[in-house]
Order: C-alpha cells, then structure tokens, then sequence
C-alpha cells in the first residue's frame, strides 16, 4: 500500500496496485490492460530506449530520426523518400537532409528507382546493417520491461 493509499483510502483516483489486490496466499492476477495513459506510457517507452540507443546514435553524430529512418529502411530495402517520411514519422522536408547524411557516413545507399527513374530509392549498405543489427539488439533489451 503506499502513503497515498493509507491517507485516502478510497479516494477518487486512488488505485491500489494490481500485485496488493490479491488475497494471502493468491497467485497475483498479471493484468491484460496496461493501465494510465497511452500516450505516457509510449514517452516512457520512448525514454527507456533513448537511454539505450542514444549512446550508440552518438558515435556517429546521429538522432532517433536517425534510427527511425535506418529501421525502415532496413525492414523494407527499395522504398520511395516519401514511403520512409511516412514509415519513420519523419517529416518529409527533413528526410532528405537525414537521409544525405546517413549517405555522407556509408550507413544508406540511395538509387534512383529502376521502375520509374523519376523517384529515389535506398536500402543499408553493408555497414548500415551492421550498425542496425547493433541498435536493434539495444532497442530489444528495453521492449520486454518497457512493454510489459
């Protein structure tokens, strides 16, 4: 029980936690619904894995736009500028300038797409998918307790 529950028991909004509201000697019932807010809890998500990732982002001067970008890219090689913008949630006025220096560090290769040469397509280089397989095993160290 905590402080606020022993002052104000039964107060609006005063929640006892789901492992206390068992009886002695019951299993502990592990809730279905994540409780609180939506959106709190995917800031705390995103938290926990910029704690994790950013280091990894700094030894290349790089953002979480960065590794949105990355993901995507390395989920779905051969996709347009404007289908990345939209998968990564990045704005499209600021993908290109991403993704020319994620070119510049030999992370991404772009090509022009050989179905309409009029649009750009990229996919990770070598280097880019190794640099990925590294975030991602970060990225996964977090999701079991950030999720859960």
């Amino acid at each position: 029980m905590t402080r606020l529950e022993a002052e104000w028991p039964g107060a609006p909004g005063v929640h006892t936690r789901s492992h206390e509201r068992h009886k002695p000697g019951e299993e502990a019932a592990v809730s279905q619904q994540p409780q609180g807010s939506l959106a709190v809890r995917v800031r705390q998500v995103e938290a926990g894995l910029r704690r994790v990732l950013q280091p990894i982002l700094d030894e290349q001067g790089l953002a979480m736009d960065h590794w949105r970008i990355i993901a995507v890219i390395g989920d779905e090689p051969g996709l347009t500028m404007s289908e990345i913008a939209t998968a990564a949630v990045v704005p499209a006025a600021s993908l290109t300038r991403h993704v020319d220096r994620l070119v510049a560090q030999g992370i991404v290769v772009r090509r022009i797409d050989p179905d309409d040469r009029r649009r750009a397509v990229a996919a990770l280089s070598p280097h880019g998918a190794a640099y990925a397989d590294r975030l991602r095993a970060a990225e996964r160290s977090v999701a079991p307790g950030a999720l859960g």
